[in-house]
């Protein structure tokens, strides 16, 4: 099983950036879908934007928008969640999850439950926004 660490949380003020990275304890290979999820306390884990590693077609959450982007490099392992503008309510846990996939290349709609899809997870990073 694939292992992977998160880091790059840490706390900002609104309006501001953070780069998140998830690094893989080895090459989690091109038909694997990669995704980044928040959780804050008393609210269900939220997925926000995945990527399939075999042709790099992302799609996003609604509640991001534009302001969040993901990307991977498959030389160094790495997913990554560019985050912009942040806001006070994307105060919450960050983590991300892998899934590989059989029999299909796109990965799932980011819609209620589907962190249920992901069978790898990292420990998480916090991500603090002021206002």
């Amino acid at each position: 099983q694939v292992q992977l660490m998160e880091s790059g949380g840490g706390s900002v003020q609104a309006g501001g950036s953070l780069t998140l990275s998830c690094v893989a304890s080895t090459d989690p290979g091109s038909s694997t879908c990669m995704a980044w999820f928040r959780q804050s306390p008393g609210k269900t884990r939220e997925g926000l934007a995945a990527i399939y590693r075999g042709d790099d077609s992302a799609h996003y959450a609604g509640s991001v928008g534009v302001r969040f982007t993901i990307s991977h490099d498959s030389a160094k392992n790495t997913l990554y969640l560019q985050m912009n503008s942040l806001k006070p309510e994307d105060t919450a846990m960050y983590y991300c999850a892998s899934k590989r996939l059989v029999g299909s290349r796109r990965c799932p709609p980011l819609s209620s439950g589907v962190d249920n899809f992901f069978d790898n997870w990292g420990q998480g990073t916090q991500v603090t926004v002021s206002s």
